[in-house]
């Protein structure tokens, strides 16, 4: 008997147009600033997170604060989040604890990032634009939950909600995986290439979303590096 899969959940009672599609060379635009609209994603788990890995490709001009990929469960409101506190430093959360990776400021140019985390031995890897930054200690013996409410554009400080807007993302997303290992080296690169990849709980050629507020999905106006 197989393990029983677990919807990640469409946050129930918000109006919305769920779509599942292939977005190669297309992106989210997130168009106001500050901005109260966010994505929803929808996920496949069988079971609780030991290990993973999340990517994602961003464009912005954005020098405040901004999250860039939240997932909370009801016990915890950043059990994994990307978050973006100033244009030279980049936060990665598992379990509410992050870690900080101080990166050059950007060229106005897109950015890919990868995280990993593996909870037997507490490691955390980031990976900017197909390279390695030093590995850190996180969270070592935890486990993600399941259940979860995954959204690119806002930072949840409740299940679902509890939204700060000076902390919304403004820009263009792209590129957005989510899977339950850690990737090696060459595939961390390959994601930053997008050469092909493992299959993923979220891959963006077949995306299952929900759009709330002002997001537009547009063919990328130019090509990211390494694409």
């Amino acid at each position: 008997m197989g393990h029983l899969q677990l919807w990640l959940p469409v946050l129930a009672g918000l109006a919305g147009i769920l779509a599942q599609e292939d977005l190669y060379r297309k992106v989210f635009v997130f168009r106001k600033d500050p901005s109260d609209a966010y994505v929803v994603l929808r996920a496949r788990l069988e079971q609780p997170l030991h290990n993973f890995t999340v990517c994602l490709r961003s464009y912005t001009d954005l020098s405040r604060p901004h999250s860039l990929f939240s997932y909370a469960t009801k016990a915890q409101d950043n059990e994994i989040l990307l978050f973006k506190p100033k244009p030279e430093e980049y936060r990665f959360y598992v379990g509410g604890k992050f870690v900080t990776y101080r990166v050059p400021e950007g060229r106005r140019d897109w950015e890919h990032v990868c995280a990993s985390w593996e909870s037997a031995t507490g490691i955390a890897e980031f990976w900017l634009n197909g390279k390695p930054w030093p590995r850190k200690g996180l969270q070592r013996g935890y486990t993600v939950g399941a259940t979860a409410a995954i959204l690119l554009g806002q930072e949840q400080d409740s299940f679902g909600g509890g939204f700060d807007l000076y902390n919304s993302f403004s820009g263009e997303l792209t590129d957005v995986y989510l899977w339950d290992t850690g990737l090696s080296p060459d595939k961390m690169r390959a994601a930053f290439l997008s050469l092909r990849l493992p299959p993923a709980l979220l891959t963006w050629k077949s995306l299952s979303y929900e759009v709330k507020g002002d997001v537009v999905v547009k063919p990328r106006l130019r090509e990211a590096l390494g694409t």
